[in-house]
C-alpha cells in the first residue's frame, strides 16, 4: 500500500515539474513550423476532444500519449488507418502498426501525409493563374516504443521526421515525444502526461530563394552575383498534456468512463479538454467531448464540441475489427465541419 502511494505522488510531482519548465511563451501566435502536427488523427480521441490522455491505447496513442502502446488491447499487433477531410479540402491521411514484442516492448511505424489538390501557380503578371499548378508536400513518419515499466507504470517515446515541400522550396525536421501512464490498479483511475513535439526550429531552403544582382557601385554589364535569401527559422509546436481518467463500472457489461485533459501549448492558449464515452462490453461505444480554451475562440479553426460512435467486432480469438467515426464541429462558419472515418484491426 505504502509503494501505491509513493509511485503516484511521484507521478504527480513529476507532472506539476513538467509543466512549470515547458510552459511556453503566448506571444508567438500563429508563427510555428510544422503545423500540421497539431492536426489530430483517430475518430477515438477526436470524439472525445482530445480528453482521453490517460486511457488512449494502441496505435491511435501514438498521436496523443506514445506510452499507450504498452497497453495495446490485441495479443501482438494491430493496424490502423485514418482519412478526414480538414480544412480547405485539404486531405489528412494517416497510417501506423504496431506490433508487441514479448520481453522488449511495442514498437510501431506511422506515417500522416497532407494532399492540398492542384494548387494554380499565379504571378504580378498574371494574377489569374499561369496555366501551371503545384501541389505541396507534408509527410510526417516515424518510430514509436513503449514499455510496461511496472503493473501501474507505462511510458513511450516517438521520434518524428517531417518534411515539407512548396514548389522548389523545402524544409525538414524531427521531432520528440514522450509519455507516461499511471493506473491506479483495481479503482477505475488512471493518470497520464506528455510532452509532445521537442526538436530544433525548422527553416524553408531552395533554388527559388537565390537571386542575382549587380554589385552596387559597378558600371552597366557588370556580371551579376547570386545572393540567398534566407528565411529565418520557426520553432516547433511544443505542447504540455496532462490527463486523468475515471472508469465508473455500471455493471458487468456496461461502463461510463470520464476524461479531462488540461494542454499547456508554446504558440497558443492553453486547452482544457473534457469527455465522456459510454461502451457495451467494450463492443459498442457512444462518445463525447468538449474542449476550452483560453484564447479567442475566433482564432483558432477548431475548439468546441465533437462526438462519435465506434463498433468493435471479433472476427475469431485472434482477430477483431473497429470503425470509429468522429464529428468535430468548428469555432465559426469560416469552415466546414470535419469529419474523421477510422478503420483498425487487430490480431
Amino acid at each position: 500500500m505504502k509503494n501505491k502511494y509513493t509511485n503516484l505522488l511521484a507521478v504527480l510531482l513529476l507532472m506539476v515539474f513538467v509543466s512549470s519548465v515547458f510552459a511556453g511563451p503566448k506571444n508567438k501566435y500563429g508563427l510555428s513550423a510544422a503545423r500540421e502536427l497539431l492536426i489530430p488523427v483517430g475518430s477515438v480521441g477526436t470524439a472525445l476532444g482530445g480528453s482521453n490522455l490517460a486511457t488512449v491505447s494502441g496505435v491511435e496513442a501514438i498521436h496523443w500519449n506514445p506510452s499507450g502502446l504498452a497497453t495495446m488491447n490485441t495479443k501482438q499487433g494491430e493496424a490502423l488507418f485514418s482519412s478526414q477531410v480538414y480544412i480547405a479540402d485539404i486531405n489528412v491521411n494517416y497510417f501506423a502498426g504496431a506490433y508487441k514484442m514479448p520481453n522488449l516492448g511495442t514498437f510501431a511505424l506511422f506515417v500522416k501525409s497532407l494532399s492540398f489538390g492542384d494548387i494554380p501557380v499565379t504571378t504580378v503578371n498574371s494574377p489569374n493563374g499561369t496555366g501551371e499548378t503545384f501541389s505541396p508536400t507534408y509527410l510526417t513518419g516515424g518510430l514509436s516504443y513503449a514499455r510496461q515499466m511496472t503493473d501501474r507504470i507505462a511510458f513511450g517515446a516517438t521520434m518524428k521526421v517531417i518534411y515539407e515541400n512548396i514548389t522548389r522550396e523545402t524544409a525538414t525536421g524531427f521531432a520528440l515525444d514522450f509519455g507516461l501512464n499511471y493506473n491506479v490498479t483495481g479503482t477505475g483511475l488512471q493518470f497520464g502526461v506528455a510532452l509532445k513535439n521537442l526538436g530544433p526550429s525548422m527553416s524553408f531552403s531552395g533554388p527559388d530563394l537565390e537571386q542575382f544582382f549587380q554589385p552596387p557601385g559597378t558600371p552597366n554589364g557588370t556580371p551579376q552575383e547570386p545572393r540567398v535569401i534566407e528565411l529565418a527559422d520557426a520553432e516547433l509546436p511544443t505542447a504540455l498534456s496532462l490527463g486523468i481518467s475515471y472508469d465508473f463500472k455500471l455493471d458487468k457489461r456496461n461502463n461510463l468512463v470520464t476524461h479531462g485533459t488540461f494542454q499547456n501549448n508554446s504558440f497558443s492558449g492553453d486547452d482544457y479538454n473534457l469527455g465522456l464515452e459510454y461502451n457495451y462490453d467494450k463492443l459498442f461505444f457512444i462518445r463525447g467531448g468538449y474542449q476550452f480554451s483560453s484564447d479567442n475562440a475566433d482564432d483558432r479553426a477548431f475548439t468546441g464540441a465533437s462526438f462519435g460512435a465506434g463498433l468493435r467486432y471479433g472476427v475469431s480469438s485472434n482477430f477483431d475489427v473497429a470503425f470509429d467515426y468522429a464529428y468535430r464541429l468548428p469555432t465559426s462558419d469560416r469552415f466546414d465541419a470535419n469529419q474523421f472515418f477510422t478503420l483498425k484491426v487487430g490480431f
